[in-house]
């Protein structure tokens, strides 16, 4: 059965496929590294597992908020970027994906023209299609650090309705600096550009703490998620910041689509908050692993990267071996047993030549995918 022409046509998501193979082959019985899903492989903190555990004894559950994760959310963003945010701007999410729908869907009519930088999150692209919204994308190379640049997007004509921000960034990793996020935030003011900035992988970053958008534009959407940071990516639990006149659009929108988030996840997350010991323990593992694969790069004959700046991930240029990265990453993993992205997920024009490692994994891991690796590219020089 084919869709009607008048359905959109979203594309896959390829990492999907790689990890898919991936755990065929693990059930096969070969040893692999899952370096190919931008999700960590600790799990919840243990106190916040703890609390879900007396939820379930004493909780029936249902269709709940919890008023006290969300005055939680609010205060973290004074505390953390001096932003007063009431507890009703704060929307409990199932995940960030729901979150950037909310947010999308509070913003713009179909046909809207949203535009965001390319390399970028497959998703952004996809759900934008899946939303009858036009997505336009903006090369942005080593010159901008891979991310979007006040002057690239004052250049756009004609003016789009929207634009995307991600700092960190997925699938490179890199952070927009303080003045240029100032700078981008006086464009869309001065041209009536709508903010969607995504903040999941706020905290997850090795020098200069990220800004938040709302530092410079509290007008902009805030999509954040507990699946990075706090390492609960299964309890699918997320928020979105809204400016006040928003407030009852994205609850309806909430209700409506996605009623609540699980109860469970709620009770976890609210104590997972102040877990901060553990938290930044798996953030020194990050550290480490970072360290480990940029030592590790060139023995890899991999010369041009993105700066990893933050989140997990390293972005790579594979283009003196290959312009197929997702079939590059297919023989990869049969061949060592280490998965990876290919780069036509985060950039369908240029992406044939790049492949993302997220290194979200322990270090053990990552010492032994290099181990495994290194001959590998070598025979591919």
């Amino acid at each position: 059965m084919t869709c009607s022409p008048d359905i959109a046509e979203v594309d896959p998501f390829h990492a999907i496929s790689i990890g898919r193979l991936a755990y065929d082959l693990a059930e096969q019985g070969r040893d692999v590294i899952h370096m190919e899903y931008g999700q960590p492989s600790t799990g919840a903190p243990a106190e916040a597992i703890a609390a879900a555990h007396k939820a379930l004894d004493g909780d029936p559950g249902g269709y709940w908020e919890s008023t006290a994760l969300k005055q939680r959310i609010a205060r973290h963003y004074d505390e953390a970027y001096g932003v007063p945010v009431d507890e009703e701007q704060v929307i409990l999410t199932c995940g960030a994906s729901p979150a950037l729908v909310l947010a999308l869907s509070c913003l713009f009519q179909p046909g809207a023209r949203v535009v965001m930088a390319r390399p970028g999150y497959v998703a952004y692209r996809n759900t934008l299609k899946a939303m009858y919204l036009e997505p336009v994308e903006v090369a942005c190379g080593p010159a901008e650090r891979y991310q979007m640049t006040a002057e690239a997007l004052d250049a756009l004509d004609p003016v789009p309705e929207g634009l995307i921000l991600a700092s960190p960034a997925n699938p490179t990793g890199t952070i927009i600096a303080p003045d240029e996020l100032a700078a981008i935030a006086d464009v869309c003011r001065r041209k009536g550009i709508r903010v969607v900035s995504d903040e999941i992988y706020h905290g997850l970053t090795y020098g200069n703490a990220a800004q938040s958008t709302l530092q410079h534009l509290p007008e902009a959407l805030v999509v954040n998620s507990f699946s990075k940071y706090f390492s609960m990516a299964g309890w699918r639990l997320g928020w979105l910041v809204v400016p006040p006149e928003l407030i009852d659009a994205a609850r309806a929108r909430m209700g409506n689509l996605f009623l609540t988030p699980p109860v469970l996840a709620q009770h976890a997350g609210l104590v997972a908050f102040d877990c901060r010991d553990e938290l930044e323990s798996h953030l020194a593992n990050y550290a480490r692993n970072r360290e480990l694969l940029l030592a590790a790069l060139p023995r890899l004959g991999l010369q041009q990267i993105a700066p990893p700046d933050g989140a997990f991930y390293i972005w790579a240029e594979i283009g003196h071996m290959t312009n197929d990265s997702l079939s590059f990453c297919r023989q990869l993993l049969e061949d060592t047993g280490v998965a990876t992205a290919p780069g036509v997920d985060f950039d369908p024009v240029d992406g044939g030549r790049y492949i993302r490692f997220s290194f979200a994994v322990s270090p053990a891991e990552i010492e032994a995918a290099i181990e495994r690796m290194v001959p590998w590219f070598a025979a591919r020089r």
